[in-house]
């Protein structure tokens, strides 16, 4: 894509294993930033190995954050950054409940992890996103199915920043290698898609204050 941020590609965050992991993600890198779509390397938590330009480009509107930042970890961006609906269109239904979804079964397949552990109790600490996440997810997954609350070839609104694409949709790609697998990661490329969608509302009135508003609970 033209419209990218400059400057130079990150090395990237340390992984585990040996030094030929660490030179097969420096590889990999090079690789990732070949890609003309927005794609990110995440480990089971969500935590960011990798990213590309476009991605970074994507993302280069969002205000620096602690423990959320896309960059970081992009479950905590799309759960908790306020910024999350600048670039994630429809972001409740769309993003919020998928990534929800996706938490609970990772939490489940990993009881034990502190890191998630960490991400449960700031979900309790916001009483819409816990009431969504114990009431409304499970009424959300009986209305759409389990496969739809899947990331692989879903398609979903974005707000991107370059002006020739503006409100449009991606379709997520998420695929992975013997290495990546061997590390418990796996590779996400947001596929834009070909036909931009009419420019919406101002991204500037689109950033979240609280979450999930909409989510039905228990009642």
């Amino acid at each position: 894509m033209a419209f990218q941020a400059g400057g130079q590609r990150p090395a990237p965050r340390p992984g585990p294993g040996t030094s030929e992991v660490h030179d097969y993600l420096r590889d990999y890198a090079v690789l990732l930033d070949s890609v003309p779509f927005p794609s990110l390397v995440v480990d089971h938590r969500w935590d960011v190995l990798l990213t590309n330009g476009a991605f970074r480009t994507l993302f280069q509107g969002v205000e620096p954050h602690p423990t959320a930042h896309p960059g970081a970890n992009f479950l905590r961006f799309v759960l908790f950054h306020p910024d999350a609906a600048t670039v994630l269109g429809d972001h409740e239904a769309s993003w919020c409940l998928p990534m929800l979804a996706d938490f609970s079964a990772t939490a489940e397949r990993h009881p034990h992890d502190p890191v998630l552990h960490a991400v449960r109790r700031d979900i309790a600490q916001d009483p819409i996103m816990d009431a969504a996440f114990r009431h409304g997810l499970p009424h959300w997954l009986r209305a759409v199915g389990e496969r739809a609350a899947g990331h692989d070839g879903s398609v979903r609104p974005l707000l991107h920043p370059d002006p020739r694409w503006g409100t449009t949709e991606c379709r997520l790609l998420v695929e992975s290698t013997s290495v990546l697998e061997e590390m418990g990661c796996r590779r996400v490329t947001f596929v834009l898609r070909e036909t931009p969608r009419p420019a919406g509302r101002d991204r500037r009135n689109r950033r979240a204050a609280s979450h999930l508003r909409v989510v039905p609970t228990a009642g």
